[in-house]
């Protein structure tokens, strides 16, 4: 079987690994030159750090820990409260925002990238894209490549992101549901200075905005701004800008932004040089039916679940696992929609559950006044209390943080994983 995947971020690498371990020949398109670098924090949660044990990558992943310490809130004049210290290992309950899986984006994709490249039956071609698919029927699914070579596979797995213009190709607009969640982010990379340290500091700034520094292993700091627009007049401003160029948005967050207080300037003072500077919506992907024919989509490209649910990495590495199980199930001459359906059905509810973000959460969290920031500063510090209080930390803090190293989805046992 030949199976060709777009895109060699976290959800491709992670399929093509299983898929070669099943004996599958792949090929790996993507676009950009390399493995895109570094990129912002991310972590492994629940079942997916099974998947990643199972891969033999734990320790490798470790390696490139962030090294964050922790959480904690920032008030206006730079003074930390309500800590949250980084998860134990081996506790059974997340106390933290933070685990000892937090790491970069690009780092993970790398390791994913890495433990595959070598292998005889996975090939990766970089600067190179799925131009148009030109048939997709039952005995294939045929291809052309951006250099013009013509191909043709078994199936095709898209795991080129949120915004797939191979999804868009290939689906009926109709069955694609794109879910705002009425919030933006604003992420790049700084230069630390002295005055840094390895917590995630967090500050709330009066009018729904947050600012929030992060360390990484790389000897920079880790940037953030959030913004939840205060009416309609204003999100269309943001989603203007989110649409226009780099400048636009520069301009929208130096007004937005310049008196939020705490290190707000000089985080806009960074900006204009930062290389890695990214604009982001947050909404959600969710489709009538992830597969088409000999076509099938996964991770973000399916079910982007936006940062706001913890969820995007982890759902990625769980359905590569499964697809790959399921694919790697069929029978000689079996259609792939047999995997597909089979896919959908295990993990569907899953992922729809992680999908579901309370309506009232983001505007929670950002501030609008004085009142309401006081109360996030009351609750917060009381809820750091309680999960730096041994005897309360099984009781109360199961109730409010979510198991991280257990298994939230039951993964399916498949023979061709198993030495």
């Amino acid at each position: 079987m030949r199976v060709l995947i777009s895109g060699a971020g976290i959800a491709g690498p992670s399929l093509a690994w299983f898929l070669s371990k099943a004996g599958i020949i792949v090929t790996t398109v993507e676009k950009a030159s390399s493995i895109l670098p570094h990129g912002q924090n991310i972590d492994i949660q629940g079942s997916a750090r099974k998947v990643v044990q199972k891969m033999g990558l734990v320790n490798e992943i470790l390696k490139y820990n962030t090294t964050e310490k922790g959480t904690q809130l920032i008030n206006s004049k730079g003074r930390p409260f309500a800590p949250f210290p980084v998860q134990k290992k081996g506790s059974n309950t997340s106390m933290s925002f933070t685990s000892e899986f937090e790491i970069l984006r690009g780092d993970l994709a790398a390791v994913f990238y890495n433990a595959t490249r070598g292998k005889e039956n996975v090939t990766y071609l970089f600067d190179t894209v799925v131009k148009d698919v030109i048939s997709n029927d039952d005995e294939s699914v045929k291809v052309e490549f951006s250099n013009g070579d013509v191909q043709t596979y078994d199936l095709l797995v898209l795991a080129d992101g949120q915004w797939s213009k191979l999804r868009k190709q290939c689906f009926p607009p109709e069955s694609i549901k794109v879910v705002d969640k009425d919030m933006f982010a604003v992420y790049w990379t700084i230069p630390r200075i002295s005055t840094d340290n390895d917590w995630w500091n967090v500050y709330a700034a009066l009018g729904r905005r947050i600012v929030s520094l992060r360390p990484d292993p790389y000897g920079t700091i880790r940037a953030m701004f959030t913004r939840m627009p205060l009416n309609e007049q204003h999100r269309q401003e943001w989603i203007t800008a989110a649409r226009g160029d780099r400048r636009t948005q520069e301009e929208l967050l130096k007004k937005e932004f310049t008196d939020a207080g705490w290190q707000a300037q000089r985080l806009l003072d960074s900006i204009p040089t930062a290389p890695d500077f990214y604009f982001q919506v947050m909404q959600q992907i969710k489709m009538d039916k992830w597969s088409t024919g000999r076509i099938i989509c996964l991770g973000d490209t399916a079910y982007a679940p936006t940062p706001l649910t913890g969820m995007g990495t982890s759902l990625a590495i769980n359905g590569a696992y499964v697809l790959a199980g399921e694919i790697s199930k069929l029978k000689e001459g079996e259609h792939p929609q047999v995997a597909f359906e089979r896919y959908e059905g295990i993990y569907r509810p899953f992922v729809e559950e992680q999908q579901k973000v309370p309506a009232l959460l983001p505007g929670f969290v950002h501030p609008d006044g004085r009142g309401h920031r006081f109360l996030i500063s009351l609750l917060a510090s009381a809820l750091s209390r309680v999960v730096r209080t041994p005897w309360l930390v099984g009781g109360i803090g199961k109730m409010v943080f979510d198991d991280v190293e257990g298994e939230d989805f039951r993964l399916p046992r498949y023979e061709a994983f198993e030495d």
